[in-house]
């Protein structure tokens, strides 16, 4: 059986192939899961599944490497989304600026009313009440807007989208 390769754009990696696929989808299961589980899961040889993992790390499939902390661990049991809207002309120093404030765990560009959707972790309402005040104070934020996070109702996942690249590499 004859099988089209499904053309995922990487950059200059080019397309993911169906063993990209499942070993992207291995991952996913085991995200810890050494090279050579990999390639026994897989029926594939460990110098295999090692060039493939470098390949797609080059053509930068893998967003991190570190663990994720939630930021409860650290005694900042509040979240809030902050969103920014700025002077345009202004985006990249504002940007700029609010990295530099520890409690921004993420932050997003935003197409629509929002330039920015800011991710914040406080320890409580008056820390978040600094936390948005000091946003608001760089110059050029015209406004923001809190929203308190209440619980997590869909994490990062990967898996269908694995699943349907796979079935379309398959057909």
């Amino acid at each position: 059986m004859r099988h089209r390769l499904l053309l995922v754009q990487l950059g200059s990696m080019g397309s993911l192939d169906r063993v990209d696929l499942d070993l992207l989808n291995a991952l996913a299961d085991d995200h810890r899961a050494t090279v050579v589980a990999l390639a026994e899961r897989l029926g594939l040889s460990r110098n295999t599944v090692q060039a493939r993992l470098a390949r797609l790390e080059r053509g930068g499939v893998f967003q991190s490497f570190e663990r994720a902390i939630p930021p409860l661990a650290l005694g900042l049991p509040i979240e809030a989304m902050v969103s920014v809207t700025v002077r345009q002309a202004e985006l990249p120093r504002i940007t700029q600026a609010i990295a530099t404030l520890p409690e921004v765990v993420q932050a997003y560009g935003m197409s629509g009313q929002v330039d920015l959707l800011v991710r914040v972790a406080a320890r409580d309402t008056q820390h978040l009440f600094d936390v948005d005040a000091r946003i608001l104070a760089i110059d050029g934020v015209e406004r923001t807007e809190t929203s308190l996070v209440m619980g997590e109702v869909i994490g990062y996942r990967i898996r269908p989208l694995l699943e349907s690249a796979r079935e379309d590499a398959i057909r």
